[in-house]
C-alpha cells in the first residue's frame, strides 16, 4: 500500500503537477539556463539535490521546532534560510569540482535560493499534512526528489528544443525569448495531458 502511495507521489510531482510546467514555479532558471543541455543538466541535478535536502531539513525544523513552540508563522523565513544555506554549499561544491559548469550556470546557481519551486516544495510538504502522517518523512523525501526530477525533465526538454531551434529558420521577431515563451506554453499544454490520471 505504501509503495503505491510513494509511486503516486513521485509520478504526480514529475508529470501531473510538474512545478515548472503545471504550477509555473521556477520559470527564471527554466528559461535562463535552458539554452545549452550541459548547463541545464547541471542546474537540474543541483536543484534535485537542493529540493530533496531542503525537504528533509525543513521537515525536522517544522516538526521539532516551529510546531512545538507555536511559531509556525516563521516557516517561510526559516525555510528560506535553510534553502540559502544548502545552495551556498552546492555552489561551493560545484565551483570546486567543475569550474566550467560553475561559470556556465553563472548567476542562476545562486538564484536557486530564490527559486520559488524549491520553497514551494517545502511549503507544500507542510500544507499537504505530510508532517503529521505515518510516513511523513518518507513522503517528504519522495515529493522533494520527484519535484527535482520534474524540474530536470522540464529543463532537459526545453534545452533540447532550444538547441534544435538555433539552426531553424525562425522569423526575426520570434527569435530569442519570444519563441522560448511559445515553446514553454506548448510544453505546459502537453503536460496538461497527464491531468486526471489515476493509479
Amino acid at each position: 500500500m505504501e509503495i503505491k502511495l510513494f509511486i503516486t507521489i513521485l509520478f504526480s510531482t514529475i508529470f501531473i503537477n510538474n512545478y515548472v510546467l503545471s504550477q509555473t514555479l521556477g520559470i527564471c532558471p527554466f528559461l535562463g539556463v535552458s539554452k545549452k543541455t550541459d548547463s541545464a543538466a547541471g542546474m537540474g541535478f543541483a536543484v534535485i539535490f537542493v529540493m530533496t535536502l531542503a525537504s528533509v531539513i525543513t521537515y525536522f525544523i517544522y516538526k521539532y521546532i516551529l510546531l512545538p513552540f507555536s511559531i509556525t508563522y516563521l516557516r517561510t523565513i526559516a525555510f528560506i534560510l535553510v534553502i540559502a544555506s544548502i545552495v551556498q554549499l552546492v555552489e561551493m561544491a560545484i565551483n570546486k569540482l567543475s569550474p566550467s559548469l560553475y561559470r556556465a550556470l553563472g548567476i542562476f546557481l545562486p538564484l536557486i535560493t530564490t527559486n520559488c519551486a524549491v520553497l514551494g516544495v517545502a511549503v507544500l510538504n507542510v500544507d499537504s499534512g505530510f508532517i503529521t502522517k505515518e510516513f511523513g518523512l518518507l513522503m517528504t523525501i519522495v515529493q522533494g526528489f520527484g519535484a527535482g526530477v520534474g524540474f530536470l525533465l522540464a529543463l532537459m526538454l526545453m534545452s533540447g528544443i532550444r538547441e534544435r531551434l538555433e539552426t531553424a529558420d525562425i522569423p526575426f521577431n520570434l527569435r530569442g525569448m519570444p519563441i522560448s515563451f511559445i515553446i514553454a506554453g506548448l510544453l505546459s499544454l502537453a503536460f496538461l495531458g497527464f491531468a486526471g490520471m489515476s493509479f
